[in-house]
């Protein structure tokens, strides 16, 4: 869901549960973040994810590995 703020939502969330990655828009409409840190707080932000803020709409959220390790913070990436 793109317009209701998701990425700023995410990166303030992700940073107070103490997880590095990242977090964008991609053209589609969707959006994709990579998230690290402890599993407990990986998992809060999944459920996090899954109502997101006020006025967005989530339609599903898809949890996978990833390859890059999201040492350098948590952050808002451009659109892809």
């Amino acid at each position: 869901m793109q317009g209701v703020g998701y990425r700023i939502w995410a990166t303030r969330t992700a940073a107070n549960l103490g997880l590095r990655g990242w977090v964008g828009n991609r053209r589609d409409g969707s959006v994709e973040a990579l998230a690290t840190g402890a599993p407990e707080a990986v998992a809060a932000l999944v459920e996090a994810c899954r109502q997101g803020p006020y006025g967005a709409c989530v339609a599903a959220v898809t949890v996978a590995e990833a390859g890059d390790d999201g040492s350098l913070g948590f952050d808002a990436l451009s659109t892809v």
